[in-house]
Formats: C-alpha cells, structure tokens, sequence
C-alpha cells in the first residue's frame, strides 16, 4: 500500500533505529546483513532505505545512538566526578555493569563492531577507531587535570597510564563477551586502580 503525504511512517523511527543498533551490536558491521537489519526492524529494505539510506549510513547513525545511550555512562562519569581517579574509577565501575547487562548484547558495540572486517568496510573501522582515541583523550585530559593539582605526582606518565585504562576497558568489553560476570569485571576494576598513582 504506498504511503500517502502527511501519513505518518507505518513504524516507530527510534525503535527500529534501536533494533538495529542491536543487531551490529551483536553481530558486528560486516555479518550484519541488510535482511537481518529489516527482519530484526520489521520493516521491508525500500522503507530501510527511504528512512536510513544505506547500511553504511544507518551503522553511523546506529553508533550515534549508542554513544548518547547504552554507552553514555563514561562520558558522563568523566564530566561529572571531581578528580580524575574518581572518574576512571566510576568508568570502569559502571562499565563491569554495563557490558554485562542482558537487557542488550554483551560487551561494547564501539570497540567490538568492526574488529574482522575487509578493506571495503575500512572506514567503518576508522570511524570506531576515532571514537575510542577520543575517549583515550578523554581519560588522559582527566589525569592530568589530577597531575595539574597536585593529586598525583607531576612526573605521572599520562599517556601510558590513559592508554592503560583504555585497554582495560577494551578488555573488560572481550571478557564480557566470553561470559565474566559483573561481579568479575568488577574486580578487575578494583586491580586496575591500583596502578593510579597516590
């Protein structure tokens, strides 16, 4: 039945966004095909085009939505604690939470998306790649506000030590996919603030 103008669409844009979202989380770009995106959305491929373009576009949008919801917590345990241990600290406090919860898929669709994939989808991998350096960045510019006032040692090595609590993050994100628990991430989180500097 074609779609007469001023009718609104025949579904909820929000929710097959977030359906999608699902599957490349679950899947990762590549193995996601377009007819388990329409099957996982309930919608036929010509309304996945007409309201998302293609795959590739409506994977960025995808992430998009992810960063301002099931992955919003770093940034805003980054922006709302004092110091920068208490920041780091809460990051990796929630994420042990967060990669376990089985309301969704395991892990971290930023850093699990795009891990196999071809040189046709490199793009897609430079895209995740710019989200994880930027929340490096992130983690490096909160330690150094510690380094600043004097919370920590002035000759802390910043770049090691955010790139450190990057990689654990990225390896608490594997861990849950291969079945920790929270209770499990959770330690690691205890052993890994161990390294920030007194």
């Amino acid at each position: 039945m074609s779609r007469t103008p001023g009718r609104p669409r025949a579904f909820d844009r929000d929710a097959a966004l977030e359906k999608a979202l699902r599957e490349f989380w679950r899947h990762g770009y590549e193995a996601t095909s377009i007819a388990g995106l329409t099957a996982a959305m309930g919608i036929r491929p010509p309304s996945l085009y007409a309201a998302f373009g293609d795959k590739r576009k409506l994977f960025s949008e995808a992430v998009e939505r992810y960063q301002q919801t099931h992955g919003a917590f770093s940034t805003r345990a980054l922006a709302e604690e004092p110091t920068g241990r208490q920041a780091i600290e809460r990051v990796l406090r929630e994420a042990a939470v967060n990669y376990c919860d089985p309301e969704h898929p395991p892990g971290c669709l930023i850093i699990t998306a795009a891990i196999n994939h071809g040189p046709e989808a490199e793009d897609v991998e430079e895209e995740l790649r710019a989200h994880r350096i930027a929340a490096k960045r992130a983690f490096a510019e909160r330690i150094e506000s510690d380094v600043r006032l004097g919370r920590i040692p002035a000759d802390t090595d910043v770049d090691g030590l955010a790139t450190f609590y990057a990689a654990t993050v990225q390896g608490m994100s594997r861990q849950s996919q291969d079945g920790a628990t929270a209770e499990e991430l959770d330690r690691v989180a205890t052993l890994a603030m161990q390294a920030y500097p007194a």
